[in-house]
């Protein structure tokens, strides 16, 4: 029984170091995060309001004329699909199509909040417990300067976890908001297409 215990404690040991080097990944992939969330709010700022107004007086007969009240250079992931909705106007599937690869564009651009929402805590966890064995055993041996140095490595391992897991929560909230409002504008538009084509 000893024999498995020290085998599990070699392993728990062994993993601190990949943890660790994991929350410093995690801890900067959240600052970048942090800067590119910044310029997709100044885009989404910069458009939302011109395309809310634009779809409010929108129908079957002024559709076409979308694309021209819509920016030219514009990175917004919505306004590339407005363009290609209004492009596709005589393909029904293809605007079907379209709208799914919105879908699949938007989770891809969540997929880095939803890794560090759920991974932080979990790393921040194990870099909170893999430290505690070596630090009670410093603690039964009277070395309190090593005792000090894995509760140390325990607690920061803990903040660098909820730091990451904080801003994917966030950015991942606010991002699902956009990204519903924009599929809601897309819909719309695809439903105009669709009433103007059959129409025709």
């Amino acid at each position: 029984m000893n024999y498995i215990s020290d085998i599990l404690y070699w392993i728990s040991t062994g993993l601190l170091v990949p943890v660790v080097v994991l929350l410093i990944f995690f801890f900067g992939r959240s600052l970048l995060l942090i800067g590119s969330f910044f310029g997709q709010y100044l885009a989404i700022r910069r458009t939302a309001s011109l395309i809310g107004q634009e779809l409010a007086h929108l129908d079957h007969e002024s559709v076409m004329t979308l694309a021209e009240h819509l920016p030219q250079k514009n990175p917004s992931l919505v306004v590339t699909y407005l363009n290609r909705l209004l492009e596709a106007k005589d393909n029904a599937a293809l605007r079907q199509r379209l709208l799914a690869d919105f879908e699949i564009e938007a989770d891809k651009d969540l997929s880095i909040s939803k890794t560090l929402c759920k991974m932080g805590p979990m790393l921040g966890l194990m870099g909170t417990l893999i430290p505690m064995g070596p630090a009670l055993v410093g603690l039964s041996s009277g070395d309190i300067a090593s005792m000090a140095y894995n509760m140390q490595v325990a607690f920061a391992t803990t903040v660098v976890g909820l730091f990451a897991a904080a801003i994917g929560f966030i950015t991942q909230q606010v991002k699902q908001r956009w990204y519903l409002q924009d599929m809601a504008n897309l819909e719309f538009v695809a439903e105009l297409l669709n009433g103007n084509r059959t129409e025709r």
